[in-house]
């Protein structure tokens, strides 16, 4: 599972570079330390074979739905069943795109103590979600963009803590799983949790378990980092 998540990089114009976009099309961005479902942030998508940035909510919901009562129940989307479940399978076949962070959080301990657990990269770099989107009408002749993250079995550092984890595409990987006319033989072979080794587990302030904190002092380290050796 992916419940919250991170996008802190402080400089918009090295952030496009590697997501290799314009530098004008993240006008606005700000880091974030704390992203939370059916929350604004932003997706790289496919467009006449070139990368393009849209801002889009958190919590897909599907073109024919009425209302978005469950766009917090979609958040994330199981790889194994992409093809097949309703919600899903229609962005799966051609809407998919990537979601920028940088770090995603995962919960121990009992539910009236919880500790935050930080999974980063260990040099702090981008991470690429396989995410899927669609659009929505709110009202008539207005259009909402919305996304999910693709999720899989944890790898061996997030298992002891979720059982579920985002599938974390490596650049090369990236418009493979973004182009429209990817083999579905691909697409599988992406929908694979990344190694062990790609990240570190960081205990951070108890502070995150509620979304409505999003600054730096979140991600000060309550604990020593946790890695797979």
């Amino acid at each position: 599972m992916c419940g919250r998540f991170t996008m802190t990089s402080a400089d918009a114009a090295l952030l496009a570079a590697e997501l290799g976009v314009p530098a004008d099309s993240l006008e606005g961005y700000v880091p974030r330390y704390n992203i939370a479902p059916t929350e604004e942030h932003f997706i790289v998508r496919m467009k006449a074979e070139e990368r393009e940035v849209v801002r889009a909510r958190w919590g897909l919901v599907n073109s024919w739905a009425r209302d978005a009562s469950m766009a917090a129940r979609a958040i994330n989307a199981r790889g194994e069943t992409l093809a097949t479940r309703p919600a899903f399978r229609d962005a799966y076949a051609h809407r998919r795109c990537v979601v920028p962070a940088d770090g995603f959080f995962e919960w121990q301990g009992p539910k009236n103590n919880r500790q935050p657990l930080w999974f980063h990269r260990p040099d702090g770099g981008l991470l690429l979600f396989a995410g899927l989107y669609e659009s929505w009408q709110p009202r008539a002749g207005e259009w909402q963009r919305t996304f999910t993250i693709v999720t899989t079995r944890a790898n061996a550092l997030v298992e002891p803590i979720h059982d579920r984890m985002p599938v974390i595409l490596e650049e090369r990987d990236a418009d493979c799983w973004m182009f429209a006319t990817t083999a579905t033989a691909e697409l599988l072979a992406l929908v694979e949790p990344p190694p062990a080794r790609m990240l570190v587990a960081t205990p951070v302030s108890p502070r995150v378990n509620r979304a409505g904190n999003d600054d730096p002092s979140l991600l000060e380290p309550a604990g020593p980092t946790l890695a797979v050796q």
